[in-house]
C-alpha cells in the first residue's frame, strides 16, 4: 500500500481529488486487511469513468478495484456468472461468448467495471429491461468495519436496495452474481423523422416488437426537431461482421475526427445529420450480441482534455411526458449555446427497489454528450444551465443522473430523489463513522449527517 499524496482523476480531467492513499486489492481479504488497517475515510473506484468525483474523496484511502477481474464461478445452463467486482463489461464477454451467452445488461461500453456499473445502477439500450439491478442475482459487500456480507432480493434486501446504486457510500462491492443472456444475431434498423412523430413510432414499432433488443433515439443538435430511431432485432440473416466481438485498443482515428469534426467545424452538425449520418445508415448491418454491445471508449477519446473536454449528463422522464421535456430541454441548450455532440435517448422499465431509483415507472433517458472548455469560468456556465436542465427534469416529473458533475443544489438533489434521506439514515446505521465517502457524499449526506434522524 502508497502512503503518500495521490491524486484520483475521473476521464473527463475536471475532478482531481487529493488522496492519502491507494490500495489495489486483489481478492475479498485484501479489501478487509485495508480497511482494518486505517480508521480513516475511504473511497472506491473502478474505471474512472464517473465524471462528478464519485470515485474519490480527499485525503481518503482510495480502492483501484481494477486488479479484482476475476471470474469465481460460471454456470453455463443456468446462464449465471459470478465475478469479481473490478472484472469489465469486455472480460466477461470474452468468457462467455464462447458458450454462446451474453451480458444481460450494460452500458454501450465495454470498457467499465463490474463494480462501478453496480454502484451507479446503470443501464444500456436493451428494449424490455432498464437498470442494471434487474439482471443482478447477489452481492458480496465489506462494510465499514471489514465484516463481509451477501446481499440479494431475497437475503438481506435492505442492504441489497441500499448498495445497488448507491455510489460506494454503504459498502464496497467485491463479487456480483449476474444472470446473462443468449448471444443472438442482431439486425439494424433505423429510420430518421421528426421528434414529434417519435413517440407514436415508438409505441407502434418498438414498445411491444418482441424481437427488439436494443434500442436508441439520437436527437439531433441544435434544433433537436429531427430523431433517428435506431433498433436492433434478432434475425436469423448472415451477419454482415464477421468477428463475434470487439477487439479494442485501436487508434479510432476516424471515430476521433468525427467527434472532433461535429463540435469544432462550421456546419460540423449540419453535416453530421446530413451527409454522415445517411452514409452510415445506408448500409445493412448484422451483428451478433456482443459485438454490439461491446464498444470501446477510446474511439471517443481526444487527443488532449487540456483546454477542453467531453462530458456525459443524463435526465430520465416519464415516457408520456417526452415531448414535453425535448421542448425544455432544447430552449436551455439552444439559449445557453451548448456544444451539443449527441443526446440519445434510451427505454427503461420501472426500478424493483433501489432506495436511489432513477426508474420510478416507465422512464426514457436522455443522455446528453456535450463539449465544454476546462477553465473555472467555463464550468461555472456548465453549472447555470445544468441546474436548468434539472429543474425541467423534475417539473415533468422526472430526475438526473448522479454519476456526473455534482452540480445540482441540496434542494434539487433531493427533488429528484425523495428516499435520499432513507438512504442516508441506512448509511448512518451501516457506516456511523461516515468512512465509505466521495465527492457525491461529501456534498450531500456531510452537511445532514448530524441531523438524521431513521424515517418512521
Amino acid at each position: 500500500m502508497q502512503k503518500t499524496t495521490l491524486i484520483v482523476n475521473d476521464v473527463t480531467g475536471l475532478n482531481p481529488v487529493a488522496v492519502w492513499a491507494i490500495s489495489k486489492p486483489r481478492t475479498v481479504e485484501d479489501v478487509v486487511d485495508a480497511i482494518h488497517r486505517t480508521d480513516g475515510p475511504v473511497s472506491v473506484g473502478g474505471g474512472h469513468f464517473s465524471m462528478g468525483g464519485q470515485t474519490a474523496s480527499a485525503d481518503s484511502l482510495h480502492l483501484d478495484m481494477r486488479d479484482m477481474n476475476q471470474v469465481i464461478a460460471f454456470f453455463p445452463q443456468e446462464k449465471v456468472i459470478r465475478v469479481q467486482a473490478g472484472i469489465r463489461w469486455c472480460d466477461i464477454q470474452r468468457f462467455i461468448d464462447p458458450h454462446g451467452l451474453a451480458v444481460k445488461i450494460m452500458q454501450t461500453y465495454a470498457n467499465f467495471t463490474v463494480g462501478g456499473a453496480l454502484s451507479v445502477n446503470c443501464h444500456g439500450r436493451y428494449m424490455g429491461l432498464g437498470p442494471v439491478v434487474l439482471s443482478v442475482c447477489a452481492i458480496k459487500v465489506v462494510m465499514a468495519d471489514g465484516s463481509v456480507q451477501e446481499a440479494s432480493p431475497s437475503v438481506n434486501a435492505e442492504l441489497f436496495y441500499a448498495v445497488i446504486g448507491g455510489y460506494g457510500g454503504v459498502a464496497v462491492i467485491v463479487e456480483a452474481e449476474l444472470s446473462l443472456a443468449d448471444n443472438v444475431k442482431v439486425k439494424r434498423l433505423a429510420r430518421k423523422m421528426s421528434t414529434e412523430e417519435y413517440i407514436s413510432h415508438f409505441k407502434a414499432k418498438v414498445r411491444y416488437f418482441q424481437d427488439a433488443v436494443f434500442h436508441n433515439a439520437d436527437l439531433y443538435p441544435p434544433h433537436y426537431r429531427k430523431v433517428r430511431s435506431v433498433t436492433w432485432a434478432r434475425t436469423d440473416e448472415a451477419t454482415t461482421e464477421p468477428r463475434r466481438l470487439q477487439q479494442g485498443g485501436q487508434s479510432y482515428s476516424l471515430n476521433r475526427y468525427f467527434v472532433w469534426a461535429v463540435t469544432e467545424t462550421p456546419l460540423g452538425k449540419w453535416r453530421r445529420e446530413y451527409l454522415i449520418d445517411p452514409l452510415l445508415y445506408m448500409f445493412r448491418k448484422v451483428h451478433w450480441r456482443n459485438f454490439e454491445a461491446g464498444y470501446d471508449v477510446a474511439e471517443l477519446e481526444p487527443a488532449s482534455r487540456k483546454h477542453t473536454t467531453y462530458v456525459l449528463q443524463e435526465y430520465f422522464i416519464p415516457v408520456e411526458r417526452f415531448d414535453d421535456f425535448v421542448l425544455k430541454m432544447a430552449e436551455v441548450l439552444q439559449r445557453h449555446k451548448v456544444n451539443a455532440l449527441n443526446v440519445s435517448v434510451r427505454h427503461a422499465q420501472q426500478d424493483p427497489g433501489t432506495i436511489l431509483a432513477w426508474a420510478r415507472g416507465e422512464t426514457f433517458a436522455f443522455v446528453l454528450y456535450y463539449k465544454q472548455r476546462t477553465r473555472d469560468s467555463a464550468i461555472n456556465r456548465v453549472s447555470v444551465w445544468t441546474r436548468e436542465l434539472i429543474d425541467a427534469a423534475i417539473s415533468v416529473g422526472g430526475s438526473y443522473y448522479l454519476p456526473y458533475q455534482p452540480h445540482a443544489t441540496v434542494e434539487q438533489f433531493h427533488a429528484a430523489y425523495p428516499k435520499a434521506r432513507e438512504l442516508f439514515a441506512i448509511k448512518r446505521r451501516l457506516d456511523p463513522n461516515f468512512r465509505f465517502r466521495n465527492v457525491l457524499w461529501d456534498k450531500y449526506y456531510a452537511p445532514a449527517s448530524n441531523t438524521l434522524t431513521t424515517p418512521d
